[in-house]
């Protein structure tokens, strides 16, 4: 049980897999206002993300609910003279689970307004009587990331995202079945190359309501990612915005799942509920 809810959240983003917004009622979703456009290499692009946007996910544990996971964007920071999205994840048990073991786990990443890459990312893990801290920035110019702590310099893949910029960048890519995308992900002082195969198309209903969705899996370029760990799957809304409703893992000691349960978006709408075909 130790650290399954952490590995959880680190399995749902260090996959990059996760942008939100609906698929019954996705009309409605994809016309909700969203942040101004911006400049990415050389172009206009409007990501599907926003400050103010948030999920809540219900994570379980085989057939025992474990906690929460709550992903957003609560504002815009200057981060050494660059504007950049404060993304924040917070993962922690329920009282249950709280009462023989105690689990809050908070992730914090800064992405670039404008150049859309990670420039600081952040972690503090509370875990029964484990302890942890991690603050990491990535410069980009000279392609290394620095571990604040022990004074650490790492290279640092071209374009490299951290484990949760990784999955904002997902939200932003084309996703076709039968093909793959690939993202550069730097976490733990590694970097990690990820694919991430696009499966098929499902509609799956979670406690947020139903979904028409692309069904993607996480894997390492040539080898699976969580290979010694398991195999994930994410299932994204089939639109333009890649909301992330539901992630299944299968792992040795059993399987942990993750299914959103409420959400709100950029412009501050609560979206109704499930709806019937």
């Amino acid at each position: 049980m130790k650290r399954f809810l952490t590995s959880m959240l680190i399995l749902l983003m260090a996959a990059g897999l996760v942008g939100w917004t609906t698929g019954t009622g996705g009309d409605a979703i994809a016309s909700a206002a969203r942040t101004p456009a911006l400049s990415h290499d050389g172009t206009v692009a409007v990501p599907p993300f926003g400050v103010g946007e948030q999920l809540t996910f219900e994570i379980g544990y085989g057939f025992v609910d474990a906690g929460t996971a709550v992903l957003g964007i609560p504002e815009l920071v200057d981060h050494h003279g660059r504007s950049c999205y404060r993304i924040l994840s917070v993962a922690e048990s329920n009282s249950f689970i709280s009462s023989f073991f105690h689990v809050r786990d908070v992730a914090e990443s800064y992405l670039d307004a404008r150049d859309l890459v990670s420039r600081r990312f952040e972690k503090s893990l509370r875990e029964g009587n484990y302890r942890a801290h991690d603050l990491v920035e990535f410069d980009h110019d000279r392609q290394v990331a620095i571990y604040s702590e022990r004074s650490e310099i790492i290279p640092l893949a071209a374009d490299a995202q951290d484990i949760l910029s990784s999955l904002y960048t997902v939200r932003m890519m084309d996703l076709e079945v039968g093909r793959s995308v690939f993202i550069e992900n730097h976490a733990d002082r590694k970097n990690y190359p990820l694919e991430i195969l696009v499966v098929k198309k499902e509609r799956v209903s979670v406690p947020a309501g139903r979904f028409d969705c692309i069904v993607v899996e996480p894997r390492m370029r040539g080898a699976g990612l969580f290979s010694h760990k398991g195999r994930l799957w994410v299932w994204l809304t089939d639109d333009e915005l890649h909301l992330p409703v539901q992630m299944r893992s299968k792992v040795v000691i059993g399987s942990i799942s993750a299914e959103l349960a409420s959400y709100t978006l950029a412009d501050g709408s609560h979206p109704d509920g499930p709806q019937s075909d």
